[in-house]
C-alpha cells in the first residue's frame, strides 16, 4: 500500500528533495526528476547503478513463487521475528523501518504491536499480505528515499553479509542519517570467526551434501541465496568498530548457533521439500506433462505452506518443533560465534545533531 504518512516521509534518492504529486507519478521538487509507482509500493531508486548488486535481485531465485504468500512464523523464521521483537520492542509511537525486507513478511508479523511500519528493498518480490497492509518502497539501502530522522527504530536482517566493507559503511552511514537520535537498530547476521560450536554445524552441512549427492535433499536454491555472501566483518571486534565509525554503540548482543535449527532446517526441511516436489514431478510425468512440471512443483510447495499456516497438526507440529530449536538460544546464546542478534544505538552527535 501507499499511505499518505509513507508519502511525507520519502525523498529523492538523489538530491534528498521533496516528492511532489500523488501516485502513479511523482516529480522531485528540486531537482524535477520524476518517478512512476507501482499500484502498491513506491520504485524510488536511485539514478546510478551500483556495481555491487544483490543476488535477490535473481528471478531464479524467486522461481518456486515462495515470497508470494505469507504464513505464520515458524522455525528459524519465528527465532529471528521472536528476538526482533525482544530487543526492538516496537510499539505505539514508533516509526520503523524494515531494511532490506524481502516478501515484507515480518512487517505483516509486526502489524499489530501499533508501530508505523514501512518496508525497503532493492528487489520487488513482495507477498501479496504486504502489498496491502504495508507502505513499501522498492529502492537502494545506499542512497535512502527518506527524510533525515524520519525512523525511531530499523531492522535489518540478513543484510550485512551480503556487502562489501565499502557498502557497509555506505550502508550504515545512511540509516544513521535516517534514524533520528537515540535511536535503535536490530540486526542479525554474522563475523567470519566462529567459535568451536561451528564445527558441528559443519558437519551438518556436509550431511546436507552427501544427501544432495543421492537425491535425496536440492540445495540448488540455498547455493544461489548464499552465492553473494561477501561477509565483510572478521570478528565482533571488527563489528563494533564498523558500527561506531557510522555513530552506533552495540547495546545488547546475543549469537545464534543453530545446531538443533541447522540440523532441522537443512536436512529435515529441505528433505521433506524435495520428497513432496519429486512427487509432483512423478504426476505431471505420468499425466505426459513436461512444461508443466516447474508449475506443479509450485503448487505443491504453496499447498505446504497453505496447510503449515492454517491451525491444524501440521502447524501445531512446527510450533513444537520451533520451541525445541529455542535449544540453541538457551544453550548457546552467550557463547561468542559468528551469527548474532543485534541492538545497535544511534548516538547523537556532540551538540545534540544526529
Amino acid at each position: 500500500m501507499i499511505s499518505d504518512r509513507l508519502l511525507q516521509l520519502v525523498r529523492c534518492p538523489d538530491c534528498g528533495g521533496r516528492l511532489g504529486g500523488r501516485p502513479p507519478g511523482l516529480v522531485c521538487e528540486s531537482c524535477s526528476r520524476p518517478f512512476a509507482t507501482d499500484p502498491d509500493f513506491l520504485v524510488l531508486h536511485p539514478g546510478i547503478t551500483f556495481a555491487e548488486q544483490t543476488k535477490y535481485l535473481d528471478a531464479a531465485l524467486h522461481a518456486d513463487a515462495r515470497h508470494e504468500r505469507v504464513t505464520p512464523p515458524l522455525l528459524g523464521a519465528r527465532i529471528r521475528n521472536d528476538v526482533l521483537r525482544s530487543f526492538l520492542a516496537p510499539g505505539p509511537g514508533d516509526a520503523v523501518i524494515d531494511l532490506g525486507c524481502g516478501s515484507g513478511r515480518t512487517l505483516v508479523w509486526n502489524a499489530g504491536l501499533g508501530a508505523y511500519q514501512a518496508g525497503i528493498d532493492v528487489s520487488p518480490y513482495f507477498a501479496r499480505e504486504a502489498r496491502a497492509q504495508a507502505d513499501l518502497v522498492l529502492g537502494d539501502l545506499r542512497r535512502l528515499p527518506f527524510a533525515a530522522g524520519a525512523f525511531t527504530k530499523a531492522s535489518a536482517l540478513d543484510v550485512f553479509e551480503h556487502l562489501s566493507r565499502d557498502a557497509l559503511a555506505g550502508v550504515l552511514a545512511e540509516i544513521a542519517r535516517v534514524l533520528a537520535p537515540g535511536g535503535a537498530l536490530f540486526v542479525y547476521s554474522h563475523v567470519r570467526k566462529n567459535s568451536r560450536l561451528a564445527g558441528g554445524l559443519r558437519q551438518i552441512n556436509r550431511l546436507a551434501r552427501w544427501m544432495e549427492r543421492r537425491g535425496l535433499v536440492d540445495l540448488s536454491r540455498e547455493r544461489l541465496r548464499k552465492s553473494d555472501h561477501l561477509n565483510p566483518l572478521a570478528d565482533i571486534p571488527d563489528l563494533e568498530s564498523a558500527v561506531a565509525g557510522a555513530g552506533f554503540r552495540i547495546e545488547r548482543i546475543r549469537y545464534y548457533t543453530p545446531l538443533v535449527g541447522g540440523f532441522v532446517e537443512n536436512i529435515l526441511v529441505r528433505a521433506g521439500e524435495h520428497w513432496l516436489a519429486k512427487r509432483a514431478a512423478a504426476r505431471v510425468a505420468a499425466g505426459g506433462g513436461g512444461a508443466g512440471r516447474d508449475a506443479a512443483v509450485r503448487d505443491v510447495r504453496a499447498a505446504v505452506k497453505r496447510r503449515a499456516g492454517e491451525s491444524g497438526p501440521a502447524y501445531w507440529g512446527l510450533r513444537a518443533v520451533t520451541w525445541i530449536m529455542k535449544i540453541d538460544l538457551v544453550l548457546f546464546g552467550r557463547v561468542r560465534s559468528g551469527p548474532y542478534f543485534a541492538l545497535l544505538r544511534h548516538l547523537p552527535a556532540e551538540g545534540g545533531a544526529p
